[in-house]
């Protein structure tokens, strides 16, 4: 049967119907996960459809699964310059090119990255978000050279499994998953200079993947997880320490990106023209404000809930788990930060003087 889908997801591909061959693709791995070939099949189907983080997902699961695949290592490197990831695509160039010596399609595109790679290292401008002007990525396609046909019907995304969301600091974005109760070993999360790509495979639970491209590009090699008891924690380094206005790409939230950053360095910019950049000085940016928020006038349930707002965030993972337990079992009315206490018994509630807790009967 994963056959016969498979046929038929190479008919429709080479017929320029990618969305037919995608979703014949993914049939054919519900039957059998385990076939690399499958994978890397579909990576081309998703490159053609411009699914370039799910490309690179499946092109990573087919490595995984057959390390000397070498398509494999070509499907991740084209979807990695359509996201002008070069350095990642080179890397995956160059194993593949060990891999297949005879192919000359490796050592042309190793040679395009490194151009791609040089005009960054000479940009002044690499240190913000960039492909900002531009609406074609210079990659060039690996195979068949075909237009994407237009869809008269897409299907609407699924509703994801787990939610979640970002906070950041100056130097990284703490990205939050909250799926509870995951063994560790269910997790996998890889990352790429602009790309995160996360599934979570839990027996019993629905498949979750979470595939995004950034808002700019990351140091994949001082990226970790921690798979905690309520959710799944991902730290992302910055590669320049500027302030995510989102967690995902934009092209319009980028081109603001720049603006606001290009107005901060204006008054210090000669009056005469000079190709001399200019240097934003981000500590005193994140200085200023963060006083602004210390000197913000709050009032009343305002200012006590940033009071413990400020204690959650700043604490460690035992006081955290303290506060919500407590808050819990005591219907809102106990707020405790000592997790030896509290994770020894259950907390009682505590009602102001004068009132009397009352259990709600459904």
């Amino acid at each position: 049967m994963a056959s016969d889908l498979e046929t038929k997801a190479k008919e429709a591909f080479i017929d320029d119907h990618f969305e037919l061959a995608l979703h014949l693709y993914s049939q054919a791995i519900q039957l059998n996960p385990k076939h690399a070939e499958l994978y890397a099949d579909r990576a081309q189907a998703n490159i053609k459809l411009n699914n370039l983080t799910e490309a690179v997902a499946d092109a990573n699961k087919a490595i995984e699964l057959d390390p000397s695949m070498s398509k494999a290592y070509l499907r991740k490197a084209t979807a990695c310059m359509k996201l002008e990831e070069y350095q990642t695509a080179k890397s995956a160039l160059e194993t593949g090119a060990a891999l297949a010596p005879a192919e000359s399609r490796f050592s042309k595109l190793i040679k395009e990255c490194e151009e791609r790679i040089a005009e960054e290292t000479g940009d002044v401008s690499m240190q913000m978000p960039e492909a900002l002007a531009k609406n074609d990525v210079p990659a060039k396609e690996i195979e068949l050279d075909k237009d994407q046909p237009n869809l008269e019907i897409e299907a609407a995304p699924p509703k994801p499994a787990y939610r979640h969301e970002f906070y950041q600091k100056p130097e990284e974005v703490v990205v939050t998953i909250f799926a509870k109760g995951i063994p560790h070993d269910c997790v996998k999360v890889d990352y790429g200079e602009q790309t995160l790509s996360v599934a979570i495979n839990a027996p019993g639970k629905e498949a979750y993947h979470f595939q995004p491209r950034l808002f700019a590009k990351i140091i994949p090699e001082k990226c970790r997880y921690d798979v905690l008891s309520t959710k799944v924690e991902i730290r992302l380094a910055k590669s320049v320490p500027i302030h995510w206005t989102s967690l995902e790409f934009s092209r319009e939230v980028a081109i603001t990106q720049r603006v606001n950053v290009s107005s901060v360095s204006a008054s210090q910019r000669p009056s005469y023209p000079s190709s001399k950049p200019q240097r934003v000085d981000w500590d005193k940016i994140e200085a200023q404000v963060k006083k602004e928020e210390k000197d913000e006038k709050l009032d009343g349930d305002a200012a006590l809930n940033k009071f413990f707002r400020d204690i959650y965030k700043d604490a460690d993972e035992d006081t955290r788990r303290a506060m919500q337990k407590s808050f819990v079992e005591s219907n809102g009315t106990v707020l405790s930060t000592n997790w030896k206490e509290v994770g020894a018994k259950k907390v009682e509630g505590s009602p102001p003087d004068g009132m009397e807790m009352k259990k709600w009967e459904y």
